[in-house]
């Protein structure tokens, strides 16, 4: 559906302008709103509505009327004169002339407080005396008044540059100060030095002496299979089934190829919604007269009238709130349900335990210590009703941190609250893992590692992708490309250095063409209805947003230069933030001196305590050595 309609044509042949391209903030300073009725008791309220708008008209306010079916919209702007008086009083008065060198161009807060003023001392004459806006709002007259949010400076604007170069940079050096973290924990256990491959082979030969090393295979074959059939997986199990396919050596390297298998899976399944909306919807939809369609009936969607980034706002925000508060009550209330399930089930057996204590105290009173057999159970029992639990249990927190770090980092360009709502959830989820794992879950498996494994280099692959993502989100998703062409080769500061211009005045009519209704080829992609207003006009032409020609609907050469910069800031943005990253990188140390110190003395130590042992060890031997000598 084109996005809005331009001019009607009367019945006489004349033409006249109904609905201008105003969905900018930047096109209003106030808007009054009236209910659209033609009832005979409406009659009065209908005249002081025209007379009001009249007076606005005679101070000059140039007002815009909408209508739809329940209301009328009246956009209302001030002219250039108005300002220009009040810049200059303001230039001469003695209280006010300070501020004078910090007047430019006339602010939008600044044009809706004067434009507020005059609307709120107008008044229209009445058989009661004089009406001003606050009265006929009273009487309902009026059903609203207002000014327009700016919604789009709020997060699509030149700040968001820098946020994203900030989050890309941000991401490097959180890990980077996780891994010194790390180190500190990694030393106070003392598995610095330790390798997973020689642990395997002692716990081995633990087991049987006799063990036989199990060999490493690898084929070409089975891991393009692999490879191919991971796109297609959908669950668990498959991934379990691939890994077993490629027969890797140790129970360790089957979690990394597992977890390699179900990230990849669960980041395209998550991310192929986003990437679409930030990428590719409504760049592919074509032109009036010209649209793609599936099977040559469906139309594709079309992107939010604000633009494409307001569609990929909402559903990061979906994902962020709802995804992130839901996961958190299925992951609670899952293993207390199944605790609930089973204390159900051994309801009987818990009888027997509580008789037993029972006893057992009566019996310890009696001077006897004697147990029954149902309480040497009681804590079996109660673990045996906690959730089952296997080495494959802290794969889904992991995966749940991972891909929260994924939404924070890689589109924080179209919702910077990423960060802050991740946040939220982290403080309350810590709390919740530990109240689950300590009880209502049984014991994990201790298990002796240096690091999070696999997922330190996941981590460090979404670092990457956040500056490819954001950086494409910047230069095609958001307007800020065009608009900075708009402002500094097409628009009204262009050819001037004029500094009470608003340089942006414009360019929201710049970036829409006209599409003629007359052209049959674009009137059947409109219903019949859509073609004619409430009152009856016929429509004769429709803006539609996009760099066409308005005669055959090819491509301008505006389109082509805010392509060109486009490419241009894309490359410069992702060169510039992995310069930043490589010395944030390498300013933090990946371990602290303090352990770095401590690492030196203990081997310094361990070796000087080796030395002295073969010392012993040669002194001893001499000793013999001599003394078998000397007795032959």
């Amino acid at each position: 559906m084109l996005e809005t309609i331009g001019v009607v044509k009367k019945e006489n042949g004349s033409s006249n302008l109904l609905l201008l391209p105003a969905h900018s903030p930047r096109s209003f300073d106030y808007v009054l709103v009236s209910q659209n009725s033609e009832d005979n008791e409406s009659k009065g309220s209908v005249k002081k509505e025209r007379d009001f708008i009249s007076a606005l008209k005679d101070k000059n306010l140039q007002i815009m009327k909408f209508v739809d079916d329940d209301n009328i919209f009246y956009g209302i702007k001030a002219p250039k004169e108005i300002f220009e008086t009040y810049k200059h009083l303001l230039k001469v008065s003695d209280a006010c002339n300070w501020s004078c060198a910090h007047q430019g161009h006339i602010p939008q807060s600044t044009r809706i407080r004067i434009v507020d003023f005059i609307l709120h001392h107008s008044s229209i004459n009445t058989e009661g005396g004089p009406e001003f806006l606050s009265d006929l709002i009273k009487s309902n007259v009026f059903a609203a008044q207002f000014c327009l949010h700016e919604f789009s400076m709020l997060f699509d604007n030149e700040g968001t540059v820098a946020f994203a170069m900030f989050m890309a940079v941000w991401a490097t050096v959180f890990l980077e100060f996780w891994k010194c973290h790390r180190a500190s924990y990694v030393y106070e256990w003392k598995v610095f030095d330790w390798c997973e491959e020689e642990e395997e082979l002692i716990l081995e030969i633990v087991n049987n002496y006799n063990c036989e090393p199990r060999n490493q295979s690898h084929s070409y074959l089975r891991s393009t299979v692999i490879m191919v059939l991971v796109t297609l997986m959908v669950n668990r199990t498959v991934a379990l089934k691939l890994c077993e396919i490629e027969k890797v050596r140790s129970h360790d390297a089957i979690e990394r190829s597992f977890t390699v298998k179900m990230f990849t899976f669960q980041f395209f399944t998550l991310f192929s919604s986003l990437i679409y909306t930030a990428f590719f919807l409504g760049r592919i939809n074509g032109h009036p007269g010209g649209y793609v369609r599936i099977a040559g009936i469906w139309r594709l969607e079309e992107c939010h009238p604000s633009g494409c980034l307001m569609d990929l706002f909402i559903q990061m925000g979906v994902i962020m709130f709802l995804k992130q508060t839901i996961s958190n009550v299925i992951e609670f209330s899952g293993p207390w349900f199944m605790r609930w399930l089973k204390r159900r089930k051994s309801r009987k057996l818990r009888r027997k335990v509580c008789q037993c204590l029972k006893k057992e105290c009566m019996a310890a009173t009696a001077g006897s210590a004697e147990l029954c057999d149902n309480c040497k159970i009681k804590d079996l029992l109660r673990n045996f009703d906690l959730k089952h639990v296997d080495s494959f249990s802290l794969f889904n927190e992991f995966l749940e941190m991972v891909l929260q770090f994924s939404f924070t980092t890689i589109f924080v360009a179209a919702f910077p609250l990423a960060p802050l709502l991740a946040l939220l959830n982290n403080i309350i989820e810590i709390r919740l893992d530990a109240i689950k794992m300590v009880t209502l879950e049984r014991r994990l498996l201790p298990k002796k590692t240096k690091d999070i494994g696999v997922w330190t280099d996941v981590l460090e692959i979404i670092g990457v992708l956040a500056v490819i993502a954001n950086g494409m989100v910047i230069g095609i998703t958001s307007d800020f490309i065009p608009r900075l062409v708009y402002r500094y080769r097409y628009g009204p500061c262009a050819s001037s250095n004029a500094t009470d211009v608003d340089c942006m005045s414009g360019y929201i009519k710049n970036t829409l063409s006209i599409a003629n209704i007359n052209d049959e080829n674009i009137r059947r992609d409109f219903l019949p209805l859509q073609l004619i207003t409430h009152n009856q006009m016929n429509v004769t032409y429709c803006s539609y947003k996009d760099y066409r020609s308005n005669e055959d609907y090819t491509l301008t050469s505006q389109f082509w230069v805010i392509q060109a910069v486009r490419f241009a800031f894309i490359i410069l943005f992702e060169h510039v933030v992995v310069v930043c990253k490589s010395i944030a990188g390498w300013y933090v140390p990946s371990s602290p001196l303090e352990v770095k110190n401590n690492r030196l003395e203990d081997k310094l130590h361990r070796l000087k305590k080796e030395l002295r042992s073969v010392s012993t060890l040669l002194t001893y031997w001499n000793q013999i050595s001599c003394d078998y000598y000397f007795s032959k």
